[in-house]
Formats: C-alpha cells, structure tokens, sequence
C-alpha cells in the first residue's frame, strides 16, 4: 500500500519502466529478528488443524486441495520448551500440484521483549522442501518501545 501510495502522488509515471522506479528513505533502518516456530500437528494438542480439504486431496502427493488452520507458538530457540515471544497465527493450505507448496497467510504476534505488541503479517508460497526458503513481509505494525 505504502509504494502504491507514493507512486499514484507522481505527476509522472512510466508504466514502461515501473521495475526500475525507486523511492529511497532517507534513512534505512534495518532489523534482524530470530525466533522459532513450531507448527504440531499430531497428539493431545496440535497447534494445526486440517479444516478443510476436497475428496480428491488424499490421492494427491502433494496434498493439493487441503487447508489447514494454525495458532503456532514462536520460541526463543530451537527448543519448543524455550521461552514463548510471540504465536503464529493464521492459515495455510496445498495449492501446488506438482510439488509440497503452501500458501501461507499468517500474523506474528509478538508478546515479549522490545517487540511486545507489534506483529508482521506475512503472506506468500512455502515451498515446503526447499532446505531455506523466504516468505514476504506485508505489513509490520508499529513497534512498540522501539528507538
């Protein structure tokens, strides 16, 4: 929303060379977080639930068709018994045929530290398989007690 904002103020703009427009702050902030989520799916309480799914999903590889509802908890490390920052919060479902790729719509809420009550909103294809992936950050909301 920010860039289509800025973009419609120009009294200019050049449909041909929109990928080579850039807005650049005045000052870049950058900030690293790291944090851990756990997503169970399986026992006496699963963080993830299928809720919905078409009757051909079983017979898919992939899982195709199947959405799942999530309230993941983030942890400090590794550990899902160490120390609680936040939930993931939202939804995921199957929406490749040919490979394990999730589309993912989820909050990151935060609930410790200098983060507590800012959360990013994150949307995007998960390649499941891939070793390292990234998802795109919407939107971030204010963070609270930052300097």
């Amino acid at each position: 929303m920010i860039s289509l904002a800025a973009i419609s103020g120009a009294q200019s703009f050049n449909v041909d060379g929109w990928a080579s427009t850039r807005l650049e702050a005045e000052k870049k902030t950058v900030t690293n977080l790291q944090f851990y989520s756990h997503d169970t799916l399986s026992g006496k309480n699963p963080s993830a639930v299928r809720v919905a799914q078409a009757s051909e999903t079983t017979k898919s590889p992939t899982l195709f068709r199947m959405v799942m509802m999530a309230d993941d908890p983030l942890t400090k490390t590794l550990d899902p018994k160490s120390k609680l920052v936040g939930r993931a919060q939202g939804l995921y479902g199957s929406a490749s045929q040919a490979e394990l790729g999730l589309i993912m719509v989820f909050n990151f809420g935060f609930t410790e530290g200098m983060y507590k009550g800012s959360s990013i909103n994150i949307l995007g294809l998960n390649l499941a398989m891939n070793p390292v992936r990234e998802m795109s950050t919407c939107l971030c909301s204010t963070c609270h007690n930052n300097p």
